[in-house]
């Protein structure tokens, strides 16, 4: 089931990889008249959305893409029971083209990006995504890539070190959070981190908006895993191989993720392109059609049944045929 030219390796000691999917029923609805085909859920974490997907029409098949081991063999796990029906492969969603080449697969009918870090991978440790449990400063999705939490924390310079923490969370006291981790170095691990940045923010500011050291791990994170670089990429890729009439559905968790999204599928829908049978002087205008402009929230009960989708905002768009 699982695809990729490297194994996939086994975490049968890992915590369950199960969280409660962010506004289903949104995205369930979204895909209930596509046409027949694939589904790339680019995301696929636990599956959850994507067991959803297969249960709610049979003439639907999943391709589901992640480069983090744990939710790979969790999702082959929910998965096993489709079998041909669900094939999963190894890759950052920016490979979404080359897994499709590799899978013989020309086009598809919907895709699907759950962007952000899933709940279990917060609740272990050893992953040190969370300022609220004691862990090494890893961070990495992809276990095999070189770049830590810990390189940037204890090597990054001050420039891009507050960068980081301005441009992938809009810290306002970057200065004074950069300041205050390279004085500590070295710094070992996420709760000794996150005690530094709330010490670096002023009194008054550490009372309102939730944890103090909450940005500064959203930000490490984001650079650890290069997020938001990827993110353009692999929507313009996904937006190319959707056929007409399939949909694309993007759950993003902070504005900076939802600046690139917006951004992608503004230009999607007003670029101008040529037909492939007409000359290079006859174009036509739009590849896609946004189903709702602002975009949509989960409900203020889902949001009381689940906490992370309180920040969520979802995007669905529709490939247009090309004119002929």
């Amino acid at each position: 089931m699982i695809s990729d030219t490297e194994d996939v390796g086994k975490q049968s000691d890992a915590v369950p990889f199960h969280h409660d999917p962010v506004m289903l029923q949104e995205i369930l609805d979204c895909f209930g008249s596509i046409p027949a085909g694939v589904v790339v859920d680019a995301t696929v974490g636990g599956a959850g959305h994507s067991v959803a997907i297969l249960d709610l029409r049979a003439d639907l098949d999943i391709v589901g893409l992640d480069h983090d081991d744990v939710a790979l063999e969790a999702a082959g796990k929910s998965l096993e029971a489709y079998g041909e029906r669900a094939r999963l492969y190894r890759t950052r969603f920016d490979g979404l083209s080359a897994a499709l080449d590799a899978l013989e697969i020309e086009e598809i009918v919907g895709v699907l990006f759950d962007l952000g870090v899933s709940s279990p991978q917060f609740d272990v440790p050893d992953r040190g995504f969370s300022y609220r449990h004691d862990g090494p400063l890893d961070m990495r999705m992809d276990t095999t890539a070189s770049l830590t939490a810990a390189e940037l924390v204890n090597h990054a310079d001050f420039g891009s070190l507050s960068k980081i923490l301005h441009r992938y969370a809009d810290e306002r006291f970057a200065r004074r959070i950069t300041n205050a981790i390279i004085a500590a170095r070295p710094i070992a691990g996420t709760q000794e981190l996150a005690e530094i940045v709330k010490m670096a923010i002023p009194a008054a500011a550490r009372r309102t908006g939730g944890h103090p050291a909450k940005r500064t791990f959203q930000a490490l994170r984001i650079a650890v895993n290069a997020e938001l670089d990827v993110l353009a990429p692999a929507l313009e890729q996904a937006i190319d191989r959707l056929a007409p009439g399939g949909r694309g559905a993007v759950l993003s968790y902070h504005s900076g993720e939802d600046r690139i999204v917006k951004q992608v599928l503004r230009e999607a829908e007003n670029a101008t392109r040529t037909p492939r049978h007409l000359p290079v002087d006859v174009p036509s205008v739009g590849t896609i059609k946004l189903l709702k402009r602002a975009g949509t929230t989960a409900s203020e009960e889902e949001q009381a049944r689940n906490p992370r989708s309180a920040s969520a905002r979802l995007r669905l768009f529709e490939k247009l045929p090309v004119a002929a």
